[in-house]
């Protein structure tokens, strides 16, 4: 249960890193001047975190609850190449 507690504050430390970053895009489009280009980095930043964030969860649940509960016809194998697909679709 430990191991869960420490993925889920891992998760949750990473979503207020992305809250911080949309905090920031707000700050910045709602200043009289600001700079387009600084603005399209934040978002660029903040998409990645998100994209990186869902595959976490994603991975996760792939081992967690496809791999262990017995209730899938999948592999080990069939798994990693799951994540893996979907590893390379978020980039």
């Amino acid at each position: 249960m430990s191991h869960i507690a420490k993925e889920r504050l891992k998760l949750l430390n990473r979503m207020k890193r992305i809250r911080g970053q949309m905090e920031t895009i707000e700050r910045t489009l709602g200043a009289e001047e600001h700079e387009c280009a600084g603005v399209l980095m934040l978002l660029a930043a903040v998409r990645g975190g998100i994209n990186s964030l869902m595959g976490e969860v994603l991975e996760d649940h792939i081992r967690l609850h496809l791999l262990q509960d017995g209730n899938a016809p999948l592999t080990p194998e069939l798994g990693e190449d799951l994540i893996d697909l979907v590893r390379a679709y978020l980039k």
